[in-house]
């Protein structure tokens, strides 16, 4: 199955939309956070286009308005850390995620989705990775 992830603001502005396949209707939040960084880096690392527009900041690079920019464009993002720091920036709030309008409360949470499930991304404060 497909979902769509939204990347919003407090104010519910809509900043980034991300779609990635979950396997089964039944799975948790730390299953969402690391499917979602996966598919965001594995686009980059296929593609590597000028810019990476993901959840979190890998650790060589530098934020601009049109996202973040490797000093190495030809340089492969390490997924692995990268999910590390998105499911350690989840447990010290640095963002938090609503689904179907109800904030995710841990990781082991388990999450039923369809469909016409909303997942949102509501990021608080810089995040840096790999």
């Amino acid at each position: 199955m497909v979902l769509t992830i939204k990347d919003a603001t407090f104010t519910g502005d809509i900043l980034n939309q991300i779609e990635i396949a979950v396997q089964n209707e039944r799975t948790t939040v730390k299953e969402l956070i690391s499917a979602r960084v996966e598919s965001e880096v594995e686009t980059y690392n296929k593609n590597l286009p000028e810019y990476f527009k993901g959840l979190i900041q890998p650790s060589e690079a530098e934020k601009t308005l049109n996202g973040f920019r490797l000093k190495k464009r030809d340089k492969q993002i390490d997924m692995e850390k990268q999910i590390l720091v998105a499911l350690d920036a989840f447990q010290k709030n640095g963002y938090f995620i609503l689904i179907d309008n109800k904030q995710a409360e841990d990781l082991e949470q388990e999450v039923l989705v369809s469909k016409t499930t909303e997942i949102a991304f509501v990021k608080l404060t810089q995040l840096v990775g790999g």
